[in-house]
């Protein structure tokens, strides 16, 4: 999956080892999207794990295309979710497409486009008549 957004924390890095003894680094990040000026953006926290952290080093007020997984996990009767990060590509604001929003995510859920081309009444299921609901 992949969304477009605001870095607006970072938190604290987190360090351990392993009981194999294999040492391990997670960063958390806040991130805001606001599709279409939303006048509520959604906000999330992601993180990177292991060598990523060093790999894509982002600061606050960065914007950023991140590239990430989500994945849920039982643990002692509770589900706990993750949204790991695995690329983040830093937006430039004049790359962005024209009339796109700053911050916005492209999404496509797979409708069909729409034509400007107007409807034939021969087309029409009913007969013709274009003032009924379908339903």
């Amino acid at each position: 999956m992949e969304v477009t957004g605001k870095i607006i924390d970072k938190f604290e890095l987190q360090k351990g080892t392993s009981k194999a003894g294999n040492e391990w680094q997670k960063q958390l990040y806040l991130m805001e999207v606001n599709e279409n000026n939303s006048q509520y953006p959604k906000k999330f926290v992601f993180d990177f794990f292991g060598s990523r952290v060093n790999e894509y080093p982002l600061e606050v007020g960065d914007t950023v295309t991140l590239s990430f997984d989500i994945e849920s996990r039982e643990f002692n009767g509770r589900w706990y979710t993750d949204i790991r990060g695995w690329r983040a590509v830093k937006v430039d604001g004049a790359a962005a497409p024209a009339g796109a929003a700053p911050g916005a995510a492209p999404v496509d859920l797979g409708a069909p486009a729409i034509s400007g081309a107007p409807i034939a009444a021969g087309d029409l299921t009913d007969g013709g008549s274009t003032d009924d609901l379908p339903f």
